[in-house]
Parts: C-alpha cells; sequence; structure tokens
C-alpha cells in the first residue's frame, strides 16, 4: 500500500519544521516569493509588508529592531551586516509610544508650571491685601517670638511696607 500524498506533504512539512533551526526568529518573504527564516533581520530591501516574524527575544529586542539598531544572535553580532529596519509596523508601534510618553511628559510640565503660576498668583494677592492693610493706617498687630500680641509702631509698619514692596516687584509682575 501506497502512502496518500496528503500524508506525504504533511510528512515533508514536518520535516522541514524540524530542520529549521530553533534559534530562527525573522521570517520573512524574500524577493521571490520564497518565506525566509533567520536569527538575523532580513536584508534592507525587504519591504516591511513582507516581514512575517519578529524575533521573540523580548521587548528590548524589538525596542533595539525599532529604533532601527541591528539586531543578531550574541555569537554572530560582530559578524553580522549593519541593517536597518524602517517603517515597520514595530517602528510605528515604538514611535508611538515614544510620542505618547513625550506628550504625557509635556501635560504634566505644563500642570506643574500652571500649579505654580496660580500658586504665585495667591501669593501675590494676599501680599497686596497685607500692603493695603499696611498703607490704610488702621492699627495692625502682629504675634512676636514669644507668642505675644505687639501692635506696630509707625516705624515697624513703614519697614513692613517697604519689604512687602519689595517682595512685590520681584515676585508678583
Amino acid at each position: 500500500m501506497q502512502p496518500s500524498r496528503s500524508f506525504l506533504f504533511a510528512l515533508a512539512l514536518a520535516a522541514a519544521a524540524l530542520s529549521m533551526p530553533a534559534s530562527a526568529q525573522w521570517k520573512w518573504r524574500d524577493a521571490q516569493g520564497k518565506v525566509q527564516y533567520s536569527d538575523l533581520p532580513p536584508p534592507a530591501g525587504v519591504p516591511d509588508s513582507d516581514i512575517l516574524r519578529l524575533p521573540n527575544e523580548g521587548a528590548a529586542a524589538r525596542a533595539a529592531a525599532g529604533a532601527g539598531r541591528v539586531v543578531a544572535a550574541p555569537a554572530q553580532a560582530a559578524s553580522a551586516p549593519a541593517q536597518k529596519a524602517s517603517g515597520s509596523p514595530l517602528d510605528k508601534e515604538v514611535e508611538a509610544r515614544r510620542k505618547a510618553e513625550e506628550q504625557a511628559a509635556e501635560a504634566r510640565r505644563k500642570a506643574e508650571e500652571q500649579r505654580a503660576a496660580k500658586e504665585r498668583a495667591e501669593h501675590c494677592n494676599r501680599g497686596r491685601g497685607q500692603l493695603r492693610a499696611l498703607e490704610s493706617g488702621e492699627r495692625l498687630s502682629r504675634t512676636n517670638d514669644s507668642g505675644e500680641r505687639e501692635i506696630l509702631d509707625d516705624a515697624q509698619r513703614t519697614e513692613e511696607i517697604a519689604r512687602l514692596r519689595r517682595s512685590l516687584a520681584l515676585n508678583c509682575k
């Protein structure tokens, strides 16, 4: 009895899969349409649409490939020709994530600037209110270092007015 064609085909396919090296991580279609497997990135002339599988070495290798750096097997790194993958879906994903991180950092920076500006405006308003109170001539008091209440005399009032004006001129423009 002769084996069927489908059995022979399945056997040939299994033999091909078993003969493929375990370290093959890249899969792409070459110019002749044949599927190629390698532990090195495809040649520079291979379009991104023909790259069928990227390496499974983890995020660092995929990020390195997406950034246009050479990804090669460790034993062959010195002899691997420099090749650059550009415009691949992985490149686009890495670039999109980088842009998203930059936008998030910019949003955090702007939020911090807005918070600082709001705080500065509150301090300036408080200082202007204190200056108005000092210039109004009404009797004001403050607590000294001993925790006792003391009324400001004219010299202290003049000194405090000058200090507040300097502070407002420097910090509240």
